[in-house]
């Protein structure tokens, strides 16, 4: 029997055989297997082994084939899933990276004296496309919200700070002091919101708030009979007060060290007519 007849499958050869050889053969494959094997010289043999070796052989070489495949199907889904996080983080940060652009440049815009910039002009400083600006803003009204928060995270740490003095007089011009680092920080950014807010009721908002905590910072170091004063009161809060700042800054143009000086003489002067506690 050739090489090729040994290597076909047992059904063929059992049908080539007489009938007694056929159940011979039958058996022999029943018992035995053939695995087909490479001479040297280029023929191909075959390899006659018991048939339970060859199954688990078989067996085994599929179970490793099918775990090969299971880890590489891991890798896959693994090397799959770190690309789509890259591409989400990679997508998250250049939204956040424009967001700030944009943020930045209205900053920039407000603090060098533009003080009602289009959305184009700040998206044209921002390098980006006048949809991206309204992609990560409703309107300017929440890009105005946002310059206010920046501005606020840098000067509230100045405002909260308790004043110092041994008497409330002192208190009070140790505030003075302190405001006119914060003012003078904030001034072309409040004049900008000032001028906008009468169209955004946030702005309304955020201004009559920062009114308010103006008024309860100096409240807070008064005595009860300078309170029981009332316009008394309310002219300290008048001179300490950001307009005030404004008018002798933007609007008299003074240089800073004379704007302090006449908030400092406002101030003692309305001090000096209180009554003492």
């Amino acid at each position: 029997m050739h090489a090729s007849r040994t290597l076909s499958c047992a059904d063929s050869c059992v049908a080539d055989s007489s009938s007694a050889d056929a159940v011979k053969m039958s058996i022999f494959f029943d018992i035995f297997s053939f695995i087909p094997v490479q001479h040297r010289s280029g023929a191909l043999l075959a390899l006659i082994v018991p048939k339970y070796i060859c199954n688990r052989f078989c067996g085994l070489r599929a179970g490793l084939f099918a775990a090969r495949l299971e880890r590489m199907a891991n890798v896959s889904h693994k090397m799959t899933a770190r690309l789509t996080a890259q591409h989400a983080d990679g997508r998250r940060e250049r939204s956040r990276s424009s967001r700030s652009k944009i943020v930045a440049a209205l900053l920039d815009l407000v603090g060098k004296g533009e003080v009602a910039p289009s959305a184009a002009r700040v998206a044209e400083v921002a390098g980006v496309g006048l949809r991206s600006v309204f992609r990560h803003f409703d309107d300017m009204d929440g890009l105005y919200r946002e310059m206010g928060e920046v501005i606020e995270a840098q000067v509230m740490p100045i405002i909260l700070q308790p004043p110092t003095g041994a008497t409330w007089q002192a208190k009070l011009f140790d505030i003075a002091d302190r405001r006119a680092v914060v003012f003078e920080t904030i001034l072309p950014y409040r004049i900008s919101a000032n001028l906008k807010r009468f169209q955004s009721p946030y702005l309304m908002q955020d201004y009559r708030r920062m009114l308010r905590l103006e008024t309860d910072t100096i409240e807070a170091y008064l005595p009860a009979m300078v309170k029981a004063d009332v316009a008394g009161a309310h002219g300290l809060n008048v001179i300490l007060s950001f307009q005030t700042w404004r008018l002798l800054r933007h609007d008299q143009e003074l240089p800073v060290d004379d704007a302090k000086a006449v908030v400092r003489r406002l101030l003692g002067d309305a001090i000096a007519a209180m009554p003492e506690d």
